[in-house]
């Protein structure tokens, strides 16, 4: 018996009886042989890490556009700030964390430059529509060639709005994200000066807590306390709460926005790139020709934007439409 078939048996021996086992897996897109060390799911988070997606994350915008303090959180910080909330939840249930953490480490990787602005921009001019988890899916299964197993995947694509994931796994990522953004955001908010504690309504507080980590540690008490089986459920004046306070969130802080005159920028910065690299499909990285090959240019164009981070669609929108000076050597 290797080391993978000895994790597989104390799976099988410690988590829950509703929990995803590795050894169940229904497999990968493309069959590989298995590892002598790594269970299945392991290595889906093992390659997720080490994939350029992942990296490019650290430069992308959570909610504060390119924010320049080194405390504010960027796409790769909200995810592993998932990750760690929905470890502690799986863990707590006897579920799979290796699955868990495998499909919160993958679940923002198609995430556009510009956070939501970015995704709305390019959802409004890609003709078959654009949406993150579905392009997060298709970083993995396409554009980076993860082959990731089944149950890694559809946490992925099933972790925000619609159908909820298979797996007791996927679901956990799915409430761990809505957890982490809202309390996340809320110190990035008071921290920028969009608002203040006191902004939020008393009760909402004195029900999940004054602090960050009260709120955090009340949220995830109260859905472990509360599920039953594979059923995911909080106490119903914590879920209240909670729905409130997000609502607050979405009014005050998601939907006004302190750099309301900047987010107004992005459609048309980002419909300008759009339709430059349509125009010029031979300006974008060579790896993209397979792309355009067996599917279209507008495909293409789309999957070079939103992997762009923050940064690199500025240089590369500068580098098009921007003059340059002139210079000349005497």
């Amino acid at each position: 018996m290797n080391v993978r078939e000895q994790s597989e048996k104390i799976e099988k021996s410690i988590l829950s009886e509703y929990a995803c086992l590795s050894a169940d897996s229904r497999g990968r897109l493309q069959h590989e042989e298995k590892c002598s060390i790594r269970t299945d799911f392991q290595r889906d988070r093992d390659r997720i890490i080490h994939c350029k997606a992942f990296r490019r994350l650290k430069h992308k915008t959570q909610v504060f556009l390119s924010p320049v303090g080194d405390h504010y959180r960027t796409r790769l910080t909200h995810t592993l700030e998932v990750s760690q909330i929905a470890r502690t939840v799986a863990r707590a249930l006897r579920m799979n964390e290796d699955l868990t953490e495998a499909v919160a480490l993958g679940h923002d990787l198609g995430h556009t430059p510009f956070g939501h602005a970015g995704e709305s921009a390019l959802n409004n001019i890609f003709s078959q529509g654009f949406r993150h988890y579905e392009q997060s899916l298709r970083v993995a299964d396409v554009l980076e060639n993860l082959n990731l197993t089944y149950e890694t995947r559809n946490g992925i694509l099933r972790h925000t709005r619609g159908v909820e994931a298979e797996t007791v796994e996927g679901r956990i990522v799915r409430i761990a994200d809505r957890i982490a953004y809202i309390n996340h955001d809320i110190d990035d908010a008071v921290r920028a000066g969009v608002m203040n504690m006191t902004d939020i309504p008393k009760d909402i507080l004195d029900v999940l807590g004054h602090e960050h980590s009260q709120r955090i540690n009340t949220l995830v008490t109260s859905l472990i306390e509360n599920t039953a089986g594979g059923d995911l459920h909080m106490d119903v004046e914590v879920q209240g709460a909670f729905d409130r306070l997000h609502k607050f969130m979405f009014d005050e802080v998601y939907l006004k926005g302190h750099e309301k005159n900047e987010v107004q920028k992005v459609p048309e910065f980002i419909s300008r790139l759009y339709h430059y690299f349509r125009r010029n499909p031979d300006k974008m990285p060579e790896e993209y020709g397979r792309i355009i090959k067996n599917e279209s240019v507008e495909r293409a164009v789309c999957d070079y934007i939103s992997g762009m981070t923050d940064k690199y669609a500025i240089e590369i929108f500068n580098s098009i439409f921007v003059p340059h000076s002139w210079n000349v050597n005497i």
